[in-house]
């Protein structure tokens, strides 16, 4: 049996009277058995709706937790860690890598909840998929290399063996926002597993189910039921209680938000790490390759509905191309597929909340009551759907407009033609964000020398954001108020972990010997330090 035929009360996809798409709902017994996983204290709880974007239909609800629910679930992670820890890591990466396998197996499952529970379209769905399966198994294979003790220079040569050691850090709290539910659930909890922590997760309540899904494949890989939980509802009220239990938090959000976050963390002396907002820049050189920057840009500007920290909000073309560069750009965006689909078919899906089309609706009023030139979309689509908006072009942006410096999440890009690369380096860091840029040109060398002026995280040379997002070997993270301390590579599961110096003092003391005259220890250690520095040995 195929899993849509599992996942769909019905397979049949009929079309409602406005043209809107009626899909088929999760099935009851899978929604039941991804409940049974979340961590809840005895006692009455209150639900939560939540509803698909597609369709404003509920899909179904989930237990508004509290306090109690945090305490039993920090408590049990506890526990379970001391035992953890102690596993080896290739026990640990065995766990990794059979999820690994039965993602890619039955990614169809969870392609079709991420759609229910956020309105992307499929081919956006499945980057979660193919970077969750590359992150569980990166971790899996390198965890051991990246943590492995290291011998150190000790503090007098041949008498002193030093060595640095990397030990988990204890309960590690994650915060993950509704953009990307599989992925985000997933990719900062497999480092800080495979270090030796445990974990709990407060999914958004919009994608909670996505989040259960991935937390019962870890379970049914032989992840130890305790050692990762989740626990649902609302932000306000468990975010900062997870904040006062776990010993690291890792949060993915808003700017503001992330500050609560770090003040949090401040005060209590725990360690933090915040990726947060972006106003991403995109700079069009003028040797491009006009057709490739296009479609790096329709991929960069509108992938989830533009719903993704990384993606492209403002652009910056050479003047001697920027009339053939619009014209294509916005030919390509008029032609785009939109609309519900549980299938490939779709180029772009809906905004995933009433609150986030409200926002993108008022940045795009905003700019053309004062002066913005529309290009392309610029309207809602109801009758796609309740949440529906057009990929959308605007030129003529000015500082004055909201959509100039905020960042809008949502399919709304700004175009500005720029006279030379100095000037669109200028105004691609004139910004308060530095997460993800991108660079197009036909002379590669020459992109990657321009990417180091632009002050960002991340910058892709010839792709809006896959190629560093997707290099799990490198640290992807941001820059001014888009976070601090990155994930991926080895910094990405390096902050899971506490260091510890050992340092073993053979035949004689570092301090002057008790039959020593103290003065005496102080030439012969002057002499030493002299004769090091001539031939280098602590170099």
């Amino acid at each position: 049996m195929s899993s849509r035929r599992v996942l769909q009360q019905s397979d049949e996809q009929t079309t409602s009277k406005t043209g809107a798409p009626r899909l088929g709902s999760p099935a009851a017994a899978l929604l039941d058995r991804l409940l049974g996983q979340i961590t809840l204290a005895a006692g009455p709880h209150e639900s939560i709706e939540v509803r698909a974007p597609y369709t404003g239909a509920a899909i179904g609800a989930i237990p508004a937790g509290t306090a109690a629910d945090l305490d039993l679930a920090v408590g049990r992670a506890r526990a379970a860690q001391t035992v953890w820890r102690n596993r080896t890591f290739a026990e640990r990466g065995r766990i990794f890598l059979r999820f690994h396998d039965l993602l890619l197996e039955r990614q169809d499952e969870v392609l079709d909840l991420i759609q229910w529970e956020t309105g992307k379209a499929r081919r956006h769905a499945f980057e979660e998929v193919l970077d969750t399966a590359i992150v569980a198994r990166y971790y899996a294979r390198r965890a051991e290399r990246l943590l492995r003790p290291r011998r150190r220079k000790g503090a007098i040569p041949l008498l002193t063996r030093t060595m640095e050691l990397k030990s988990p850090v204890g309960v590690i709290g994650l915060i993950a926002p509704w953009n990307y539910p599989l992925n985000l659930a997933v990719t900062d909890a497999a480092p800080a597993l495979m270090a030796g922590n445990s974990a709990v997760l407060k999914p958004d309540v919009q994608t909670s189910f996505t989040a259960l899904w991935a937390l019962d494949l870890l379970r049914r890989a032989g992840l130890p039921r305790d050692v990762f939980a989740v626990v649902t509802g609302d932000g306000p009220l468990l975010g900062p209680a997870l904040g006062e239990r776990v010993d690291f938090i890792m949060f993915t959000g808003s700017t503001r938000t992330g500050r609560l976050v770090a003040r949090q963390a401040a005060e209590r002396l725990i360690g933090c790490s915040l990726e947060l907002g972006g106003k991403n820049p995109m700079i069009v050189l003028a040797d491009a390759d006009l057709d490739a920057a296009v479609e790096g840009a329709i991929q960069g500007c509108f992938a989830s509905a533009g719903q993704v920290c990384v993606a492209i909000e403002r652009i910056y073309v050479h003047e001697s191309i920027a009339a053939r560069f619009l014209d294509s750009l916005a030919e390509r965006t008029r032609a785009l597929k939109l609309g519900a689909s549980l299938d490939y078919s779709m180029e772009m899906g809906s905004l995933t909340g009433e609150r986030q089309l409200e926002r993108v609706e008022e940045h795009v009023r905003d700019a053309v009551e004062k002066g913005a030139v529309l290009l392309a979309g610029g309207r809602r689509r109801p009758d796609l759907g309740p949440l529906f908006y057009e990929p959308t072009i605007l030129t003529h942006v000015t500082e004055d407009m909201r959509v100039c410096g905020e960042e809008t999440f949502g399919p709304v890009v700004s175009v500005y033609p720029f006279a030379s690369e100095a000037e669109a380096v200028e105004r691609a860091n004139a910004t308060r964000y530095g997460l993800n840029a991108s660079i197009w040109t036909r002379h590669a060398a020459h992109g990657a020398r321009l990417a180091q002026e632009i002050r960002a995280g991340n910058v892709n040379v010839n792709e809006s954001y896959a190629a560093t997002w997707g290099s799990v070997d490198a640290p992807c993270g941001g820059r001014k108020e888009s976070g601090m301390r990155a994930r991926h590579g080895a910094e990405g599961i390096l902050k899971f972990t506490e260091t510890q110096t050992v340092a073993v003092q053979r035949l004689m003391p570092v301090g002057a010997p008790r039959s020593m005259d103290a003065a005496v220890h102080a030439r012969w250690m002057t002499r030493l330090l002299k004769l090091l520095r001539r031939i280098r040995v602590l170099d």
